[in-house]
């Protein structure tokens, strides 16, 4: 006796070698499916829950087992706020990881100063994370820097200086800033102990 959920699946999806009806497999939707479906933190009860499928289509099409029609991929795509356009072309590959050690973190500073990035390695990538770390006598250069977009950060340890257009002040621990990047602005840690910084910008500016 077939399991409920193989009946359902039966039913509701297109056999493999039936290229009429069903998304083509050298998409490889079912790869596509669990990367996208891993990525988005569902599991497979819960996005049949709200695709409205059941759990063995899922597993099915996941497994390679069946393809899924077109109606079934759209209810699939939806219930993880997708078009069926995004979800072929989002590229897979290049999804963040949610988690990185210390030791993963990309070094793009230069001049003394040290800026570890997150994320690495994400193209598309909106918001940029920063820990910097800024050795005494370090700074950001004799020129102000000025680009698009907003910076805010807060002092984790140490002191560091910041001008931004006619202000400066001096920041210490718990301190926080703030501020237009296009205002022309500069750090410097003008104190004897090293400085560090936890900082984000959008959009991303490295």
């Amino acid at each position: 006796m077939l399991r409920k959920s193989h009946i359902d699946a039966q039913n509701t999806e297109q056999p493999r070698q039936d290229a009429d009806t069903s998304v083509n497999d050298s998409d490889e939707p079912g790869i596509r499916l669990k990367a996208l479906r891993l990525q988005y933190g569902f599991s497979q009860r819960d996005l049949a829950k709200r695709a409205g499928v059941t759990n063995g289509t899922i597993s099915m099409i996941e497994q390679g087992q069946v393809s899924p029609s077109v109606a079934s991929l759209k209810k699939l795509a939806e219930a993880m706020s997708l078009t069926v356009a995004e979800f072929f072309t989002i590229d897979v590959q290049s999804v963040a990881q949610p988690f990185y050690r210390a030791a993963d973190l990309v070094e793009i500073g230069g001049g003394g100063v040290s800026l570890r990035m997150v994320p690495a390695g994400v193209a598309d990538a909106k918001l940029q994370v920063l820990r910097e770390i800024y050795p005494p006598g370090a700074d950001t250069g004799s020129e102000l820097l000025s680009h698009v977009g907003e910076e805010a950060g807060v002092v984790v340890r140490g002191q560091i200086t910041i001008t931004v257009g006619r202000e400066t002040s001096n920041l210490g621990p718990g301190d926080a800033f703030y501020f237009d990047s296009r205002i022309p602005h500069r750090f410097q840690n003008d104190g004897d102990e090293e400085c560090e910084i936890v900082s984000t910008s959008t959009p991303r500016t490295f």
